[in-house]
């Protein structure tokens, strides 16, 4: 909203930075008017913390308490009471909203051609309408996020976010509103055989018109050239300019064997899905593009990343899921050193399996230098830091994360989890609750909440949680260790019991993780058993074994010597 504006009797003027009334005339700091207008601009929608964070402050990270202190001395100028609000009101943990009427001064708006730094790549519709061919239009969508995405001045809404307005019939500007972007990119997918016909269009969503609009008709073995002309046509199209490093980049895309490339995108079908059913499913799609072109390091990424999953889980052990996942990352490297994804999955395999944490920092660094805005990478970068007691860090890439993608369970799971480690529980529950809101059946939430219910003496809603998480996985090991805690946590040792008795039934399950099932016997006050486990852990390289360092479960056997004596093996930086 760049015009003046009246809100109940005050008299707004953005471009002078004034409010005023009567013979009363305040100036305000420019960051306050622009969280009044960034508030008007939605009125009387409410807008959540991170949409404002990301608007008002977008290439400075602050925190929500800079915000908090914004809208008090708002309502303090404008004589608004918080608990009376006329004004401004507060959505609790979500955000805020005006509630008087906006009245704008100046109803004439002449159009100019923006400066574009935002957009966002809605879901390409399949015009073939075979469900069997949606993994090609959800698969090249996403990769065209990805490859803009890379461009350093340009905001994009990643996948998740995205991928919500599939087959939604909403107006643009509707949807630019509500994902804080600049421009839209829609568009179709069409195949024929080994042929592609994609239509792309770049709309302003101010004056919903079509600023630019193409068909391009390829062969599939030249679909990532494709890529890269569409993305470098939509870059002068909203007046973003390259770096020659992000020109060469784009101009470095290759042809690829057309089957490997299907087998790809239905790899990351599966991926993305992220169940015990859908990983083993990934893997064998990236195994099968590998096969067919062995240089396909962005395949072997893809399939690293599934197996690091399957360990993480316990749905293999820890040497076929991260151990093989690191070779795998290693190699997608030797091809493309380039790859930022390939990084961030070997930081993430090493990170779980070979406890070597300067590597996995410096994995994780050069990745973000290579793709500042990779959501992936600043999400798993912050459990890291995390883990390593460097809370302060892990918070930045959490919010980071979160601002990437908005609408992403996996993003608030990931923070819950920064904030569960430094033993901020009200946070982390906050964290794990919002991660429904977005996938109602999002399995890891249970867990955290499972987790970090018994510290604020929640054990009935700790065992549900956990029950959840449990049915959700059909019994899966991983999901039942953490019914076992919850059990121990609250005083049912019977109970505890039991699950530790089918967690030890032989060949039931593919891997039980020591480490989890020493939590299990920690709670029931049992050290040596638990010692005994997580050396176990440790011989096995168990993943979670990452978490040694903050896990308040642990606490009551840290000053044992053996305890130090596992902390100090596990090198963790000091």
């Amino acid at each position: 909203m760049s015009g003046d504006f009246r809100l109940e009797s005050w008299l707004v003027q953005p471009s002078l930075n004034s409010v005023s009334r009567n013979d009363t005339s305040i100036q305000l700091e420019p960051k306050l008017m622009s969280v009044l207008v960034c508030l008007a601009e939605h009125a009387p929608d409410p807008v959540v913390k991170e949409i404002i964070l990301q608007k008002v402050w977008p290439d400075t990270f602050v925190g929500e308490s800079v915000l908090t202190r914004s809208i008090s001395e708002l309502r303090r100028l404008l004589e608004d009471e918080a608990k009376e609000s006329r004004l401004i009101q507060t959505i609790a943990k979500r955000g805020y909203r005006l509630i008087a009427p906006v009245r704008p001064l100046n109803r004439k708006v002449e159009y100019q051609i923006p400066k574009f730094r935002s957009l966002a790549v809605l879901p390409l519709e399949n015009l073939s309408h075979d469900p069997e061919q949606e993994y090609l239009a959800e698969g090249l969508t996403e990769s065209l996020i990805t490859t803009l995405a890379k461009i350093g001045d340009l905001r994009v809404v990643s996948r998740t976010s995205s991928m919500l307005y599939r087959g939604v019939r909403e107006p643009v500007r509707e949807i630019a509103r509500k994902l804080q972007v600049d421009a839209i990119v829609e568009g179709s997918v069409l195949r024929a055989g080994d042929r592609l016909r994609i239509t792309a269009q770049l709309i302003d969503p101010i004056s919903e018109s079509h600023l630019w609009a193409e068909s391009y008709d390829r062969y599939l073995r030249d679909v990532l050239d494709l890529q890269s002309e569409v993305t470098q046509a939509i870059a002068g199209q909203i007046r973003i300019r390259l770096t020659p490093m992000e020109r060469a980049n784009l101009a470095s895309a290759h042809s690829v064997d057309p089957e490997a490339y299907e087998a790809y995108l239905k790899g990351r079908y599966y991926w993305n899905r992220r169940s015990g059913d859908a990983l083993p499913k990934g893997v064998q799609f990236f195994q099968q593009a590998i096969a067919k072109d062995p240089t396909y390091a962005a395949a072997y990424s893809g399939l690293a990343d599934c197996l690091s999953a399957l360990g993480i889980y316990s749905f293999v052990s820890p040497e076929e899921g991260c151990g093989k996942a690191k070779e795998l990352a290693v190699q997608a490297l030797e091809i493309d050193p380039s790859l930022a994804e390939a990084h961030v999955s070997l930081a993430w395999a090493m990170h779980w399996h070979d406890y070597d944490f300067s590597t996995v920092e410096r994995e994780y660094t050069r990745a973000l230098e290579l793709s500042p805005r990779y959501f992936t990478a600043h999400q798993w970068f912050g459990l890291f830091l995390a883990q390593m007691g460097r809370y302060e860090e892990g918070y930045t890439e959490g919010l980071r994360a979160v601002r990437l993608e908005p609408c992403s369970s996996a993003a608030y799971w990931a923070l819950g989890l920064v904030y569960w480690c430094s033993r901020r529980y009200d946070q982390a529950i906050e964290q794990f609750e919002r991660t429904f809101e977005f996938d109602p059946s999002f399995v890891q939430g249970y867990f955290g909440l499972g987790m970090v219910y018994p510290y604020k003496s929640m054990h009935k809603e700790a065992i549900a949680a956990a029950q959840k998480g449990v049915e959700l996985t059909h019994g899966a090991a991983f999901f039942l260790t953490c019914l076992g805690e919850a059990y121990a946590a609250a005083g049912h040792s019977d109970e505890a019991r039991k699950v530790l008795e089918q967690l030890n039934d032989p060949g039931k399950y593919p891997y039980v993780t020591p480490y989890f099932v020493a939590r299990i016997h920690t709670a029931l006050e049992e050290k040596e058993k638990a010692f005994s486990y997580l050396e176990t852990g440790y011989r096995h390289r168990d993943p979670h074994m990452t978490f040694l360092k903050t896990d308040p479960r642990l606490d009551p056997l840290r000053p044992d010597p053996r305890f130090q004596s596992l902390m100090r093996r596990m090198n963790f930086p000091s």
